[in-house]
């Protein structure tokens, strides 16, 4: 986020704490909020068996780089979970706004008075798992298809229905029934079909739509549903036709398909699934945050991940901790996101934020992880 940006939204949480709660001290964390209507879950006592995980009691200590995380960067991410919590968090949300103005010891301080950590399992006992990356792709686009706009974004079909399987990716080429449906439906037109099946990959991004009039509009495009068919690895694919350079993606995957021109129909029909957007403008507070996530909140970079509601819920607090190669992360993060490919119990994907460093990070981002979520005493 860019700093003149976050000083604007820092600026405006803290107007609206002054003027109505009152000056409140960052010393001791004020009365707690009332409760939402809905009854919370129930408190955690010892370990707690979730449909895919079970969360085990430890103490601070056991988390990894605790005492070096900038709190004061995760506070955005915890301020946009209060405006949809879940049931349990959301009576601490009026406290997690005023300790905005706490420093980071004060804020860390609370989250150990206010929060229990639990160490996440598998229902066997296994406590590794593995972390990925995504991101937020930008790419210029144009509102009109010519000679070199080709490969069209659409907005999903008349009767379109989650859960229910529709045509294949290839199906969607192919087949004059799968494009009659479509006809009508274009947002815009890319260039080059490897980015538009990145953009369906990472599941938003943002374009630069030239207009018929000449003029450029940024614009996001939002998940928006799928075509209900399975998703499969490219980069698998791939690997199964012999090819031992895959990163970084994507451009080693141009590379191959620049040396092999004939084969990218194959590439792109070896994922089946296919991805429908929705448009949304943007203003300059929209562009400061990520897209969406299945929590229904904007993502913040590097502090939101994705993962399986079956193993932790939306809206609850993680401590992360990652080592790969090239990238090392412990640190705060709020689930907020999930993804066809995130599942089971210690699996995440961290959101890296938005545009080409962000996604260079993503493609770094291939290994093991261990996670405790911070769960309200």
């Amino acid at each position: 986020m860019k700093k003149g940006l976050l000083a604007l939204w820092v600026s405006v949480i803290l107007a609206t704490l002054l003027v109505g709660c009152g000056t409140v001290s960052p010393t001791a964390p004020p009365a707690p909020a009332p409760s939402r209507p809905e009854a919370p879950m129930p408190p955690l006592g010892g370990s707690l068996a979730h449909p895919k995980s079970r969360w085990v009691p430890v103490d601070w200590s056991e988390l990894p780089g605790l005492a070096e995380d900038p709190t004061s960067e995760a506070w955005t991410a915890l301020i946009s979970n209060c405006t949809r919590p879940n049931a349990a968090f959301a009576p601490l949300c009026g406290e997690v706004r005023q300790m905005l103005l706490g420093d980071e010891s004060q804020q860390r301080a609370w989250l150990m008075q206010r929060l229990q950590p639990y160490r996440v399992e598998a229902l066997n006992g296994q406590a590794a798992g593995k972390l990925t990356s995504y991101y937020e792709p930008i790419y210029d686009a144009s509102r009109r298809p010519d000679t070199v706009h080709t490969v069209p974004i659409y907005a999903p079909p008349v009767g379109l229905s989650a859960g229910r399987p529709w045509f294949t990716r290839q199906q969607i080429d192919t087949l004059a029934q799968a494009q009659s449906a479509l006809r009508g439906r274009e947002i815009a037109w890319m260039r080059d079909p490897i980015d538009a099946l990145m953009l369906h990959i990472q599941g938003s991004g943002r374009l630069r739509i030239t207009e018929p009039d000449g003029t450029v509009r940024l614009v996001r495009m939002a998940f928006a549903g799928t075509n209900e068919q399975p998703y499969r690895s490219v980069n698998q694919w791939l690997l199964s036709q012999g090819v031992t350079r895959i990163t970084p993606w994507p451009d080693a995957t141009k590379d191959w398909v620049a040396a092999n021109p004939q084969r990218l129909p194959q590439l792109l029909w070896s994922n089946p699934r296919y991805v429908f957007f929705r448009e949304e403008p943007m203003s300059e507070v929209d562009a400061a945050f990520g897209p969406r996530g299945a929590q229904g909140v904007p993502l913040t970079a590097g502090r939101s991940i994705a993962v399986d509601r079956d193993s932790i819920p939306y809206g609850t607090p993680v401590w992360l901790a990652s080592s790969g190669p090239t990238v090392q992360l412990r640190k705060l993060v709020v689930a907020q996101d999930t993804g066809s490919a995130i599942t089971g119990a210690v699996r995440a994907d961290y959101f890296a934020g938005t545009g080409p460093e962000a996604g260079k990070l993503a493609a770094a981002v291939d290994q093991p992880l261990r996670l405790w979520v911070l769960w309200p005493k």
